[in-house]
């Protein structure tokens, strides 16, 4: 939690914010990452990691300035508030498609009478040494960054009524869901999901929610979103850095 400020400061500064989804267990990984990227996603989504596994890539941040955001598995209090408990900045939830689902997801990110978390914040309470739990969980509202995945039509046929909930922090546009939801499966690029992210985008941009988005390492891709609006990217993941990386010495050796 005590690294959601870097985040929080960049963006109200109007900066862009960079980072990368990690999908490797090992906690190594981030924290080599830790001072060159703004913030990196753990994805408990789609990869396999543990809590403990979770735990260990937000501590590889302290005392960086890097943002330790998590993307549960689903809109449900129970995989949420461990994730929170742990110590990570912020949480991503995937698959929000109404502003009822937009709802739960603030609730279950704050403690009442804004929300439902539970108490049990061993870390994020540096074990115990706030003055009073109440000073904590104060502070835990007001800081902890709550992240919702717009990718389905249903959520952009819903946004003005997701934007008006109060809480939200981020929407995160997921285009290769969106647009299989269009009918488009494995065509982000598809000119109608081009132009439903635009009206995400633009509404988004309208409010005080920040606007993000998750694709490949493509430069100029990424430079065409910022160009829009977009307040921070997660360009592609720990793995195709690495490949890419990898293939462009390789290729470059080959060529000689």
């Amino acid at each position: 939690m005590e690294n959601a400020r870097f985040m929080r400061e960049k963006i109200q500064r109007g900066q862009t914010c960079f980072g990368t989804c990690i999908t490797f267990s090992d906690a190594t990984v981030t924290e080599a990452l830790c001072g060159t990227l703004d913030f990196v996603w753990i994805d408990a989504e789609h990869n396999p990691h543990s809590l403990e596994g979770v735990q260990a890539h937000c501590m590889a941040t302290k005392g960086s300035q890097t943002t330790p955001l998590v993307r549960v598995p689903w809109n449900d209090p129970a995989l949420i508030k461990p994730v929170l408990d742990l110590g990570a900045a912020g949480v991503i939830v995937p698959m929000i498609k109404t502003a009822d689902d937009a709802r739960r997801a603030v609730a279950a990110c704050r403690y009442p009478p804004e929300g439902i978390r539970g108490w049990g914040p061993r870390r994020p309470s540096n074990y115990a040494r706030y003055s009073s739990a109440a000073e904590f969980a104060k502070l835990a509202n007001e800081t902890i960054i709550t992240i919702i995945q717009i990718e389905q039509i249903e959520a952009v046929q819903n946004l003005d009524e997701i934007l008006a909930v109060p809480g939200i922090t981020s929407i995160l546009i997921g285009s290769n869901d969106l647009s299989a939801s269009m009918g488009h499966t494995g065509q982000p690029r598809h000119p109608e999901v081009l132009a439903a992210i635009d009206t995400v985008i633009e509404k988004t941009r309208r409010t005080n929610v920040w606007i993000g988005i998750a694709i490949g390492a493509d430069v100029e891709l990424l430079r065409g979103w910022m160009d829009k609006g977009v307040q921070w990217l997660s360009a592609g993941n720990d793995y195709s850095l690495m490949l890419k990386a990898t293939h462009q010495v390789v290729d470059a050796l080959h060529t000689r």
